[in-house]
């Protein structure tokens, strides 16, 4: 399996406001830059969106180490996900899921995609440079969803 290491990270102006996402992924001597971003979302909508689109760029089953500094996407993919689902996408106070159908998107790639993925916390804007590219890349969504560029 081709090893792929991926950096993601979510940025909102406001909760909610402008955001946007970023994913940055390295296999050997390859690196690939994604971003985007919305008008109106969340920064946890949109650290949802950058492991989604930093999963569904791999063409084939990969070994990937994911780093994020998301720990609701971390605990809610590798802990809490089982028992929503159990629970027909309903927290344990009953409450529907937020982000529901991100979950939902996230859920299948990881499902489906065949992948071994090792899902690691790191904290955010303390210097680690995969970390940093990852947000500054979540800004320029920003900037895209805005329009400035």
């Amino acid at each position: 399996m081709t090893e792929v290491q991926i950096y993601t990270d979510g940025a909102c102006k406001g909760n909610p406001g402008p955001g946007g996402w970023g994913a940055w992924l390295k296999s050997g001597t390859m690196e690939k830059e994604l971003f985007g971003g919305e008008l109106n979302t969340t920064n946890n909508r949109m650290e949802l969106q950058a492991v989604i689109e930093g999963l569904s760029a791999l063409k084939r089953p990969c070994k990937i180490t994911l780093y994020l500094d998301s720990q609701y996407v971390r605990q809610g993919i590798t802990e809490w996900i089982h028992g929503w689902k159990a629970k027909g996408w309903r927290t344990s106070t009953k409450q529907p899921v937020k982000n529901v159908e991100l979950w939902q998107r996230l859920d299948k790639l990881v499902l489906e995609g065949g992948h071994q993925i090792d899902w690691r916390w790191v904290r955010g804007h303390s210097g680690d440079p995969g970390n940093e590219r990852a947000d500054a890349l979540a800004n320029k969504g920003v900037e895209r969803a805005l329009g400035r560029i």
